[in-house]
């Protein structure tokens, strides 16, 4: 008999999915309301926010809004109808292209709708059955979802661990002598989560003893590591060695799109087998003149990296000093390790916004370990001193409830109001 197919989604909603009843609307798919930036209005009140993927505050600078609106009153949405390899191609595409490319000092670059769904492409394009993957256990889920696509063998090693990087190389390359293929090797230059760099430049050294394509998604360096701002190869000193650079408009942009850079022949071959873009609208034109003017303050306006810089550092040494266990990152992101389960996790964040005014994202199972609770800051150019100030005094309050059992105490006898 076979099954109807719905029956499973019935009962099993997943690990997230379970919670939905309680979490929908609040922790998860909440409304953020007003202009973007660090004060915004939730349930209608006003809240500190740091779950905003504007690294440089972009997003309302006077420079940008004028070029999107512009490009929106000359252009408007639609402008180009079509795929670029059937009548979607323009001269500022290409104009974009090119100077993405020379800011992080490669050959050529070609420009994606989506960093997701790029990213998934970029794999699927870049190997064949023949050929082996090795990829970080801690990759983001474009990543990993790009590697469920390759239809031949994969490795993945312990996150950022060399030693496992070098024996799953050895395994590859044992693998890759048998089919006769290569060996894609891939990892992110800052790891979202943690806020990790990727070790680059010890990667790169592993090319001497191995024969391997190195493949970088660096959404989250790109504009704010390196002295140009050119990411974490540049940070690192290996920008050259990257083989393949991946990056978002979704993060220090503050935009819709993508890129992947490498040397001309990967590009021009990329360019004809990437299936997300071969069969895809061309990315709208507003996000392309749009994307030009954030590259030209990228470049040009260092000073937005300095102040996001002094926030960073304001915050995480502020955290550090209070005792809050933050990792070892060593990037813009900061996460706050503490420990508890879901339900005091969600007790806790209802406490941070609705009492301290304090919006950020929370990470549970399966996204870490059970028992974990993370919560996820991003610090901006946009914000200031004295909203780091607010944030550390409504952390300490935090802990304390959550150390002394006071969460813990209402998820047991309640459950979250979040009306």
């Amino acid at each position: 008999m076979v099954k109807d197919l719905f029956e499973r989604i019935q009962d099993n909603k997943g690990p997230l999915g379970k919670w939905a009843s309680q979490a929908e609307g609040y922790y998860v798919f909440p409304k953020l309301e007003g202009e973007l930036g660090p004060r915004m209005t939730f349930h209608g009140k006003n809240i500190l926010n740091w779950s905003l993927n504007d690294y440089l505050g972009l997003a309302n600078h006077p420079e940008v809004r004028k070029a999107d609106t512009d490009a929106a009153a000359q252009f408007g949405a639609a402008y180009p109808m079509g795929a670029r390899m059937m009548s979607g191609h323009t001269t500022y595409h290409e104009q974009l292209e090119n100077e993405l490319a020379s800011f992080v000092m490669k050959e050529s670059a070609y420009l994606l709708n989506f960093g997701y769904q790029g990213m998934v492409s970029i794999i699927d394009a870049l190997v064949t059955k023949n050929d082996i993957i090795v990829y970080d256990v801690d990759s983001h889920a474009c990543i990993i979802d790009g590697v469920r696509l390759h239809m031949g063998k994969r490795f993945t090693y312990k996150h950022n661990d060399l030693e496992s990087m070098e024996k799953n190389l050895q395994r590859a390359t044992k693998m890759a002598e048998e089919t006769g293929g290569g060996i894609l090797f891939i990892t992110e230059g800052v790891f979202g989560m943690r806020g990790q760099q990727g070790k680059l430049k010890e990667i790169v050294a592993l090319k001497q003893k191995y024969n391997f394509r190195l493949l970088v998604d660096d959404a989250h360096g790109f504009g704010t590591l390196g002295k140009t701002g050119a990411g974490a190869g540049e940070e690192q000193g290996v920008q050259d060695d990257i083989d393949v650079y991946f990056s978002t408009f979704a993060k220090s942009m503050a935009n819709i799109g993508a890129f992947v850079a490498a040397d001309k022949t990967v590009i021009d071959y990329l360019k004809y087998n990437l299936r997300s873009q071969m069969f895809a609208k061309a990315l709208p034109m507003i996000q392309t003149i749009g994307s030009l003017k954030r590259l030209e303050l990228l470049r040009n306006s260092s000073e937005i990296k300095d102040k996001l810089w002094e926030n960073v550092n304001a915050l995480q040494s502020g955290l550090k000093e209070k005792g809050f266990n933050i990792g070892d990152t060593n990037t813009c992101i900061t996460p706050v390790y503490l420990e508890g389960s879901i339900p005091e996790a969600m007790v806790m964040v209802n406490d941070l916004r609705e009492n301290y005014g304090i919006f950020l994202s929370i990470v549970v199972y399966p996204v870490i370990p059970k028992g974990i609770i993370l919560l996820r800051m991003i610090p901006t150019a946009s914000h200031t001193l004295a909203d780091i100030d607010e944030t550390l005094t409504a952390f300490e309050a935090i802990r304390e409830k959550l150390v002394n059992g006071t969460y813990k105490e209402i998820a047991e006898r309640t459950t979250v109001d979040v009306s």
